[in-house]
């Protein structure tokens, strides 16, 4: 197992959102890097102690390497906030990554400069070697699994996709435009940037083979053949994406309609868009995706390809 202390807010909801990552052992929280041994909650809060609201992460990294666990971190906060995560506001609520392995810095340091790309300005989360560690008091540890209506910054719909976190960003890597316009068809370009292939008259509507469907642009897994169905409309549509960490969602107000439009997380390439009138069995969603956004993995490929730990959903 490795170890790492993250910071992100009120420790309780950063508590239980990275409790539920798959792959994270144990959990608990406390104060760190401060300027006393053992404080109080109510010291940390008013006597400017220095200490940062901190949980200590046990995890697996054969499960959820530490790049992998950064970046849904990153995901229950505002990287670029100082000192405030939601309603908190005060240096015990500041954003912070305190190793205890020297080896880790520099994936850290990689991983903070990837995300500073994303952002026009600059990352104020605090990255250091833990200087100290002080439990905090018994009532806070695990707060929320004992108050489950109790106070939370970070929203429930995160925690649960944190929960259903599979494929690691990290793993794939968005190309150049020159290497787009020498691999992809002029109908690939033209969906990636928004447009919409003829219905019927695309590769994968009536597709029914064993496997999963990858972002045509970074090979980022996408969808799996089990939760394809034939809605009729005839582009391929999908239940749910295999992980609901790889898509993105944005308003679409284009054609005089206010739709949903779907993207994909690593390329942020144009997919199609998801509606409200899918199998309510299935939770009531429909992706309605491109073909010419997608590449097909069949089942048998799977594993030479990289993507075996996915096999039991190729279904």
């Amino acid at each position: 197992m490795s170890e790492i202390y993250l910071a992100g807010g009120c420790f309780w909801g950063t508590e239980k959102y990275i409790a539920s990552i798959r792959g994270v052992q144990s959990t608990e929280v406390g104060y760190a890097n401060g300027m006393t041994l053992n404080p109080s909650y109510e010291e940390v809060c008013s006597k400017d102690t220095g200490h940062a609201e901190t949980v200590h992460v046990v995890y697996d990294p054969t499960i959820v390497p530490l790049e992998f666990l950064l970046e849904l971190y990153y995901e229950a906060i505002n990287p670029t906030s100082l000192n405030r995560q939601g309603g908190d506001h005060g240096v015990q609520y500041r954003t912070g990554i305190y190793y205890v392995d020297d080896k880790d810095r520099l994936v850290i340091e990689s991983s903070i400069a990837k995300l500073q790309k994303r952002f026009d300005k600059p990352i104020a989360i605090e990255v250091k070697q833990l200087e100290n560690f002080s439990l905090a008091e018994e009532y806070h540890q695990k707060y929320l699994d004992k108050n489950p209506t109790g106070y939370c910054h970070i929203g429930r719909d995160k925690i649960e996709k944190a929960g259903k976190a599979l494929v690691n960003p990290t793993d794939y890597q968005a190309p150049t435009p020159e290497k787009l316009h020498n691999t992809l068809s002029k109908i690939q370009l033209d969906v990636m940037s928004g447009a919409t292939e003829p219905p019927f008259h695309n590769k994968y509507y009536n597709f029914s083979q064993l496997g999963i469907y990858v972002d045509i642009t970074t090979g980022e897994p996408l969808f799996s053949s089990a939760d394809k169905f034939e809605s009729g409309c005839g582009w391929p549509s999908f239940t749910k994406p295999i992980d609901p960490n790889v898509i993105r969602e944005k308003e679409d107000d284009s054609h005089a309609m206010l739709r949903t439009e779907v993207r994909s997380r690593v390329g942020n390439a144009h997919l199609g868009h998801v509606f409200e009138d899918g199998p309510r069995e299935s939770g009531g969603l429909r992706y309605c995706i491109n073909s010419a956004s997608l590449r097909f993995v069949p089942k048998e490929k799977m594993e030479q390809e990289g993507y075996g730990y996915l096999l039991p959903l190729a279904k």
